[in-house]
């Protein structure tokens, strides 16, 4: 762990940290005054190790937590590249979910997962870093299903959050990929085979080729042909016998109905070409939230990645935030 009066103690010195498996995970050296940290760290999240990767220049600043998208996804073997601006006002933290990325390599979740067990897993991620990096609050920021665990957290306990970031958020997702398929629909009206298997779909899904139907052709859409491949049906029905159940719960999401008002402020990004969560869907939940601070920022450039399609406007309008929340 970090222990007390690490910061006193660098000043002058430097040392090795080493993770709770007694492996020696980083080195932490004085940068002038200030501590640097590149470091993984494995606790107890949730019943099982999880992996948290920590950087900063300076660990007196505060803390940027990135809740991941997916499910199953991992942000943290690219993020240098939507975070190299964001180092220097930031303690970048990335936290690979159970059962995704660093996480899952180390020790798969020993039931499957659920919305509720994950919600858990963010507290306490949350939890930990406070401790750990003597903070009294975090930023957050989730992108797409990363919302369904930030907006708990927004709702739960927003007196941990000096702000949060809904970075294409999953608000309303039935109506959401109802507005989806019809888009689709629309789109390949021409084309015999995704017309017939967008004519098959059923939502809310009864199997989990509805849903791999309806992504085959959103990602087909946006140009990524490998998706009629054999490989690729293969691996999205592999995923989805962990994470479709999860999936399902997301879709009884409805935060209009549900979070009306809130405690923290809250940062909506919302790609302009975005149609895997609804822009639409977003703008009129920005519209009704009731939130001490609140903006919407529209990248006229974006699609569902924000962060990949525009990193750099991403972090200089986080950056900018900064000013509003201090």
């Amino acid at each position: 762990m970090i222990k007390k009066g690490l910061i006193i103690m660098l000043f002058t010195i430097s040392f090795p940290f080493y993770g709770s498996n007694g492996q020696q995970k980083k080195q932490i050296k004085p940068l002038g005054t200030a501590v640097k940290i590149d470091t993984l760290l494995r606790p107890q999240i949730g019943g099982i190790k999880q992996v948290i990767s920590i950087k900063t220049d300076d660990v007196t600043r505060p803390v940027l937590l990135f809740l991941a998208g997916g499910p199953g996804s991992s942000m943290m073997n690219n993020a240098d590249a939507f975070t190299d601006q964001l180092k220097g006002k930031f303690t970048i933290v990335q936290w690979d979910q159970r059962d995704a990325g660093k996480t899952l390599k180390l020790n798969p979740s020993p039931t499957l997962p659920s919305v509720e067990q994950m919600e858990k897993d963010t507290y306490q991620v949350i939890s930990f870093l406070l401790k750990e990096l003597k903070q009294d609050k975090v930023y957050l920021l989730g992108s797409s299903w990363g919302n369904v665990l930030g907006f708990t957290i927004v709702k739960n306990h927003p007196e941990l959050l000096y702000a949060y970031f809904a970075v294409n958020p999953v608000i309303s997702q039935l109506a959401s990929e109802k507005e989806l398929l019809h888009t689709l629909k629309t789109h390949f009206d021409a084309n015999s085979l995704a017309s017939q298997e967008l004519a098959s779909i059923n939502i809310p899904f009864k199997v989990d080729e509805d849903l791999f139907y309806l992504r085959k052709w959103l990602f087909y859409k946006e140009g990524k042909e490998y998706v009629t491949s054999d490989d690729f049906k293969n691996g999205f029905l592999q995923w989805s016998k962990t994470w479709s159940p999860v999936w399902n719960e997301v879709m009884a999401i409805d935060l209009p109905k549900t979070l009306n008002k809130v405690d923290c402020p809250v940062y909506f990004f919302v790609g302009k070409n975005d149609i895997q969560t609804s822009t639409a869907i977003t703008k009129k939940y920005y519209e009704q939230l009731n939130a001490p601070k609140k903006d919407l920022f529209l990248f006229d450039n974006s699609a569902h990645q924000i962060h990949h399609d525009e990193p750099e406007k991403f972090q200089t309008t986080i950056i900018q935030t900064l000013q509003k929340t201090n």
